[in-house]
């Protein structure tokens, strides 16, 4: 899962990066709305976490624009907190959900982790495919109650398979999803971790659909 932090306090926006690289997710940073606006159309997003007060374009407007293009990723806006009309017009732009600053971080990751989930149409923290189980939460994975031993891509390539159960996913959409912006991206890499992943689940889950990507689902559901 790959998310978009935008937000000028140098701090803040290294603290947001890093908690949620810890729990997971790949990270790309903007440090104005000018440039958060150029990524967030210009890069698919599973997520975006957008602060109102920034230099160049003011968040309202990047996400006005954003929803304008057509952009329907997920956006949780980073407001005031004695500033309810700042939340009102974030919401009425096309935000998905707002926190208040100060804010805990954990908060936000909750947040995140709830936009991400609702966006793939699921409703709860823990995904399950046959004996495959994936808790959002603590960035764990099992198989019958077994924890998966994963790499971070491994975990990455698993997380977004498993939101995406049931769908095809093209190479292309999840190295876009499994890597940040900056990275040396192949599409033939993932074929490898797809064959790690496979060997570490142990069970027939992963269908590879010729020519086009790959498709997560339980054997009572292929077909």
């Amino acid at each position: 899962m790959r998310i978009l932090v935008v937000e000028d306090d140098i701090n803040l926006n290294r603290q947001l990066a890093d908690a949620l690289k810890e729990a997971g997710y790949v990270v790309d940073q903007a440090f104005d709305g000018e440039e958060g606006h150029y990524l967030g159309e210009t890069e698919p997003y599973d997520a975006v976490i957008l602060d109102i007060g920034l230099p160049l374009i003011d968040g309202i407007t990047v996400v006005e624009k954003w929803r304008a293009e057509g952009k329907g990723m997920p956006v949780l806006m980073l407001t005031a907190r004695d500033r309810w009309s700042d939340k009102v017009a974030g919401i009425d732009a096309g935000a998905d959900d707002y926190v208040a600053k100060p804010f805990h971080v954990e908060e936000v990751l909750a947040r995140v982790r709830a936009l991400i989930r609702r966006a793939a149409g699921h409703s709860s923290s823990e995904l399950t495919c046959g004996p495959v189980r994936l808790d959002t939460k603590a960035s764990k994975a099992t198989v019958d109650g077994t924890p998966l031993k994963l790499t971070s891509h491994e975990f990455r390539l698993l997380s977004y398979l498993m939101h995406h159960m049931g769908e095809v996913v093209s190479r292309t959409e999840l190295v876009e999803h499994m890597y940040d912006q900056d990275f040396d991206r192949d599409s033939n890499t993932i074929e490898v971790f797809v064959g790690r992943l496979r060997k570490k689940l142990g069970v027939d889950l992963i269908e590879t659909v010729r020519g086009l990507g790959y498709r997560m689902q339980a054997p009572s559901e292929a077909g």
